[in-house]
């Protein structure tokens, strides 16, 4: 028995959540349904941001927000000119969320927890006579005339437009690729490096400002960064992975980096302010106090790892060790061996090649009436709430369209 609907959206995340109620409020009399592989939907959504649901970034400037896509920056300029941020707090406001801006610029509901959305949605479906139908694992899809057939586990579908909305999902990529889809290969994005080093290895919890280099690459990225037990994570190393995502997959997440702990001074400036200190400071100890913006554990680290003891007087230091300490400060030198990756926040670089997707509409070019929204294309962001951005405005555009 082959149950009809208008739209079928495959995949009950955030996306095509957003998606299906835009449809609903601007045709209420379209059949749809979502369908869902797993027994609860919008689990994405529940652990995001920390069980707090980053729901977008306060960045209003559509040529300023596409900076934070590390694939997808061209593509998204005009979609963002359709709906942007602004939007987004304008929507959420209207179906009674209130977000509130951090000072970081990522938005949260006012109530702190990620329910608050998964409750909008959930009660929207339901008032729009949305089926949204879970324990549906989709094992084909195909076109056949005018329709499209889905055939999940239990059930056959038909439907005139299908919307997919399923994020990294292999099965789901491959499917695409027999339709004749070019699917970019997924790589992870947004990992953390693991680095064993002396220098850092008592330093857990301790934080920076920092500028952090890829050796023998143009990667580059500024930002706080922060010692962990594998090695260093934060929003430095973070942006790091997601702009690296390719280069450093081709490395085997091999590779070296160099820490500026003091962000934007070079060694020359460094050196010269260490000459300074040495002037000013000649009878105390150098390891004592940090001179600089960060933790004095950090400074006392750096200080041995240059060669100078924790008795040296700033007036007996030598050349060489002003030197090592210099460099130590502007260009230390770490080996990564390895990523980790949040569970919950993982995010992939690849999907679905963005030169056949018709980005005013959010439609294949390959097929008619077959619309892509949210992660499932080579799109992605920083952390930030830049994901779920993207997953809002190709959800709206595509709503439009249908």
């Amino acid at each position: 028995m082959i149950k009809n609907f208008d739209i079928i959206i495959v995949g009950g995340g955030a996306a095509g959540f957003f998606t299906a109620i835009n449809i609903a409020e601007k045709n209420p009399k379209l059949k749809i349904a979502i369908l869902e592989r797993g027994k609860e939907v919008l689990s994405k959504v529940r652990v995001s941001g920390g069980g707090r649901c980053n729901v977008t970034h306060a960045c209003f400037e559509p040529n300023e927000l596409v900076k934070f896509y590390p694939r997808g920056e061209k593509e998204l300029r005009g979609p963002f000119h359709q709906f942007c941020s602004g939007d987004t707090i304008e929507w959420f406001e209207k179906h009674g969320v209130e977000l509130k801006i951090e000072e970081d610029g990522r938005m949260f509901p006012v109530s702190n927890s990620s329910q608050t959305i998964i409750d909008c949605f959930l009660k929207a479906t339901e008032k729009l006579g949305i089926k949204v139908l879970t324990g549906q694992s989709v094992q084909s899809i195909f076109k056949k005339e005018n329709h499209w057939k889905i055939d999940t586990q239990t059930d056959n579908y038909a439907t005139e437009k299908l919307v997919m909305a399923t994020g990294s999902n292999p099965k789901i990529w491959e499917m695409l690729q027999e339709q004749g889809h070019a699917v970019v290969s997924p790589v992870p994005s947004l990992f953390t490096f693991n680095i064993k080093d002396s220098r850092i290895k008592e330093l857990p919890g301790v934080a920076a400002q920092v500028t952090v280099n890829v050796k023998d690459t143009k990667l580059e990225s500024t930002g706080p960064l922060l010692i962990t037990h594998w090695g260093m994570s934060g929003p430095a190393i973070l942006k790091l992975s997601a702009w690296g995502a390719r280069i450093l997959h081709d490395k085997n997440y091999q590779f070296t980096i160099f820490v500026n702990w003091l962000n934007d001074v070079d060694y020359e400036d460094a050196e010269k302010i260490l000459k300074d200190l040495k002037q000013e400071h000649a009878k105390k100890a150098v390891s004592k106090k940090s001179p600089f913006d960060f933790p004095n554990r950090l400074w006392e680290s750096l200080v041995l790892a240059s060669g100078i003891d924790s008795e040296t007087k700033w007036a007996d230091l030598s050349k060489i060790q002003l030197q090592n300490l210099t460099s130590q400060l502007t260009k230390a030198e770490f080996k990564v061996n390895g990523k980790s990756t949040f569970k919950e926040e993982f995010v992939t670089a690849g999907g679905i090649d963005l030169k056949e997707i018709n980005f005013k509409k959010m439609e294949s070019k390959i097929h008619e009436n077959l619309y892509f929204a949210g992660e499932i294309v080579n799109i992605d962001a920083i952390t930030g709430g830049f994901n779920f951005q993207n997953a809002w405005t190709s959800g709206f555009i595509l709503a439009q369209n249908i």
